[in-house]
């Protein structure tokens, strides 16, 4: 389950670098919110088990996924990108 999530993560941030965009602040808010959506998946998923301890496991990645989406959120902020700059 974890290498299906990193790779789906993977290929959307791909796709976010891919197309650009009009600055740091719109990808890491992109970034942020597909980090989000997979969690939410994965909370759903959670509340759709009726084995606790998957549930748990399930959980517990949701929450890592959303701490690892805000940090990459910020280190793109950090980097105070301009993306539009870079794309010429």
């Amino acid at each position: 389950m974890k290498h299906v999530l990193k790779v789906a993560l993977g290929a959307s941030l791909f796709a976010l670098a891919a197309c650009g965009g009009k600055g740091d602040d719109s990808a890491a808010a992109n970034v942020e919110a597909n980090a989000d959506a997979a969690a939410d998946n994965l909370d759903a998923m959670a509340d759709n088990t009726s084995n606790q301890t998957v549930a748990d496991a399930l959980e517990n990645t949701a929450d890592a996924t959303r701490e690892a989406g805000e940090q990459k959120a910020d280190a793109i902020d950090d980097a105070d990108i301009n993306a539009e700059a870079n794309h010429q």
